[in-house]
């Protein structure tokens, strides 16, 4: 990671470290601990000692950052200028199952004197296929040690999307499968793989063409909002209102694909 600053230096050796024991854990999923959250929302183990380790890590590198988790919440810092924002599981689900699609999420945030925040650094890693997306603020976004870009399709019946369904005990399934027809009877397929955070990097990366999710939260989308744009995409919300970090809604597309696919879902 020759091109990393010392920043993202820290947050690529806190995720490798943090992912260890998750391989370690990974297809043994007989043996894991599980408790649940809500219903058909489960944390592990794995999780609770992922994000742990994230934070004491972290906290380490940099004193008095806030910290926001997906197991722990809020943890406000002596900085409230700088806030990393962390999901140690991103796709729980699969990992649960022994399915290899999941990944450790980390972004910084920053806010400016007039309150206005950005995200300026993120990572994203998949530990199974060792893949590890990166980008910093102005920098570009990177797999490993490779520049990527979004794919430059431009017609939707060509393009692959990615989507996020609810699970039970979540809102929003009516509007879902709304989405789904409408999106379905336009492009070339539609996938739904349960990592908000590697949907990201994959448009980043050009394997999807476009993504789009309702309901999601900040750990979702933080690392990944940079990713794609800096990877020469663009992330609203899906109808334009409000700012995508929140994770209420998100569109991530290539320039061309994206005020079609806001027509689409806003039909």
């Amino acid at each position: 990671m020759a091109l990393a600053s010392a920043l993202l230096q820290v947050m690529i050796e806190a995720v490798r470290r943090t992912a260890r024991p998750i391989m370690r854990d990974f297809g043994e999923v007989s043996q894991l601990q599980v408790s649940r959250k809500g219903p058909g929302d489960f944390v592990t183990a794995a999780d609770v000692k992922a994000e742990q380790t994230l934070f004491e890590l972290l906290t380490k590198a940099r004193p008095g950052y806030g910290f926001l988790g997906e197991e722990r919440g809020l943890v406000e810092g002596t900085d409230k200028t700088h806030t990393w924002i962390v999901d140690p599981i991103d796709g729980t689900t699969n990992f649960m199952h022994a399915m290899p699609h999941f990944a450790i999420t980390v972004a910084l945030e920053r806010t400016h004197p007039d309150g206005s925040a950005e995200i300026v650094a993120g990572v994203t890693y998949n530990p199974i296929l060792n893949e590890m997306f990166w980008a910093e603020k102005g920098k570009g976004c990177y797999l490993n040690d490779t520049r990527i870009r979004v794919a430059g399709r431009k017609d939707l019946s060509e393009s692959l999307i990615a989507t996020g369904l609810p699970f039970i005990g979540k809102t929003g399934h009516a509007q879902a499968i709304k989405d789904l027809h409408a999106m379905g009877q336009r492009v070339a397929g539609i996938r739904r793989l349960g990592s908000a955070a590697l949907d990201f990097a994959w448009v980043a990366a050009g394997r999807y063409d476009a993504y789009y999710e309702r309901n999601l939260k900040p750990w979702d989308v933080a690392a990944g909002l940079l990713f794609v744009t800096e990877a020469g995409g663009v992330v609203t919300t899906i109808d334009g209102e409000g700012e995508a970090r929140s994770g209420v809604s998100i569109l991530a597309a290539n320039p061309d694909l994206h005020p079609q696919l806001k027509r689409v879902l806003n039909g």
